[in-house]
């Protein structure tokens, strides 16, 4: 039986096969059509009588924060049409007055309202049919009423006649995609979808399409979540997938590091374009209910990561005051860093290659172009670059770690992506660095609640973590239960990793892995354990 996994990043496309207990990589360039990138990928690692394929994906990512998605209205409560527009109270920058928003995905031309109100506890005035407008020429439409949440009748009234009239239309209601209170962020979440919904529906399509011709089985694609959606459900709701390739590798590096002895870990994913960041406590990433992506919010179980715009394709220049400068603008996978040859600009992969942290050649057979690098970066010393790269980590890590009272010491940093284990030693030496179900609850007449996991006795567990956020607990005080996530978690194949090449090191030394380059510093010292992870200490 093989399993198959690809991802698609900025720069390159991953591929590992899983076969008979043992484990295969390969990396290609990332296209500019990503089916194209994944099915090289599969083709690269050799991948033969699949039985399962997981895939990684940007393509709902890009589209929102590239405005490339579809042409959507939004039906609201008639007088709530303005509600993507007036958002929360809160300013798009404290001390900025004149900062703007990012604009809603539906211009307010398009937003469009419908007589009828549904409350808490019931209907208040009945639905008309009759008055909801044609919402023109539009690919997709999103509905969001008042308290659909908990009475969402009305919303499929309005959905089923939207979709009576123009079939070809994808009509998105929020209680399908999230059926929560808060109307702004439910708004929010239902307008994305419906906006990515034709964009990654074509993207599903033909990656099902391609593997098919190529032997390959349907794809399941990551969810933010960490789990999995088949290609009709990330057709129908593309918001599920927004942080789709990160979830994917966090799961996997709470395995890793479980394998190497580690219990409590912090996932660090260096890749072409961005580093993504998440605490590990007990080797299972932490979820969030909501998450801003491209400064609007979605409200969907996400992995919590933390994002900075900082990868080994990032530019590095000095600004106008003459200080170094890296991210968050990328090279790219084409032209890619100076030491392509292709063109780019000066950026972190080529500060490492003049330092010697790099081979000569990369996967794929990409021959590293010196000269190039050393040019681009012209009067940038290329130690100062890789310090104030490596100072933007830094700070991600801390957030997920010191600034949520967790001390790092405790944590085995596990190290990934493309330029991952280059930075990885320095990070950890620092010692600045600062663990299946959940529910929302709150005290009656609170604005907002707190997430407690499912247990016994939930409401002395809602209790407990009141008095530990807030420094008191009123147990004669009535609770409100405001929402509970769960999900059915399969477990996967047992995986038995075995090292294809042992290495024993002691620095300061380079490392060629595969799909991935280490720099060990002077001082570090360490061996390829069992299950062929590389596991370095001072």
């Amino acid at each position: 039986m093989a399993i198959l996994g690809v991802d698609v990043g900025g720069t390159f496309t991953d591929a590992v096969l899983l076969e008979d207990g043992l484990v295969r990589t390969a990396k290609v360039p990332t296209a500019q059509r990503q089916e194209e990138s994944v099915l090289a990928a599969a083709e690269a690692v050799g991948a033969r009588d699949v039985e399962r394929f997981a895939h990684g994906t940007t393509v709902a990512t890009n589209a929102l924060l590239e405005r490339r998605g579809a042409r959507t209205a939004f039906v609201a409560t008639a007088g709530f049409e303005h509600l993507l527009h007036l958002r929360r109270q809160t300013r798009a920058h404290l001390y900025r007055l004149c900062e703007e928003h990012p604009p809603p995905l539906v211009p307010l031309e398009r937003c469009f309202g419908v007589r009828g109100r549904m409350g808490p506890d019931g209907e208040l005035t009945p639905l008309e049919l009759d008055s909801l407008p044609d919402v023109g020429d539009v690919e997709a439409v999103a509905v969001c009423l008042l308290h659909a949440y908990r009475d969402p009748s009305h919303e499929r009234a309005v959905a089923a006649e939207l979709r009576r009239r123009r079939p070809d239309m994808h009509v998105v209601a929020s209680h399908e995609i999230a059926p929560e209170f808060r109307e702004y962020e439910r708004a929010s979440t239902t307008a994305a979808d419906a906006y990515l919904a034709p964009v990654v529906s074509r993207y599903v399509s033909a990656l099902a399409e391609s593997a098919r011709a190529a032997g390959l089985p349907e794809p399941l694609v990551m969810r933010s979540s960490g789990g999995t959606a088949s290609v009709e459900e990330a057709a129908a709701h593309p918001a599920i997938l927004l942080v789709s390739g990160p979830a994917g590798g966090v799961v996997g590096a709470g395995r890793v590091a479980r394998l190497a002895g580690f219990e409590d870990a912090i996932a660090f994913d260096m890749g072409g374009t961005s580093t993504d960041v998440c605490l590990l406590p007990g080797g299972a990433a932490e979820r969030v209910a909501e998450r801003l992506v491209g400064g609007l919010p979605i409200r969907l179980p996400t992995v919590d990561l933390h994002t900075v715009g900082a990868g080994g394709g990032s530019l590095v220049r000095r600004d106008a005051g003459g200080a170094i400068r890296v991210g968050p603008e990328s090279a790219g996978a084409d032209p890619g860093p100076a030491c392509y040859g292709r063109g780019g600009g000066a950026t972190v992969t080529d500060a490492n290659l003049l330092l010697g942290r790099l081979p000569a050649e990369l996967p794929g057979g990409l021959v590293l172009d010196r000269d190039a690098a050393e040019r681009a970066l012209g009067g940038i010393s290329p130690e100062d670059a890789i310090e104030v790269v490596n100072a933007e980590m830094l700070r991600a890590l801390r957030v997920v770690s010191v600034e949520r009272g967790h001390d790092p010491r405790d944590f085995a940093l596990v190290a990934y992506g493309g330029a991952g284990p280059l930075h990885a030693c320095a990070l950890a030496e620092t010692g600045a660095l600062p663990r299946a179900g959940e529910a929302d609850l709150r005290y009656r007449g609170q604005s907002f609640e707190l997430t407690v996991p499912l247990q016994e006795d939930l409401a002395e567990g809602f209790h407990r973590a009141h008095e530990e956020r807030y420094g008191y607990a009123d147990p004669e005080r009535e609770i409100e239960l405001v929402a509970v996530r769960t999900a059915d978690v399969v477990a996967g194949p047992d995986v038995s990793l075995q090292a294809t090449k042992r290495h024993q090191v002691e620095g300061p030394a380079l490392v060629e892995l595969q799909g991935a380059t280490c720099w060990v510093p002077d001082g570090w010292s360490g061996a390829t354990d069992a299950h062929g992870t590389l596991v370095l200490q001072r």
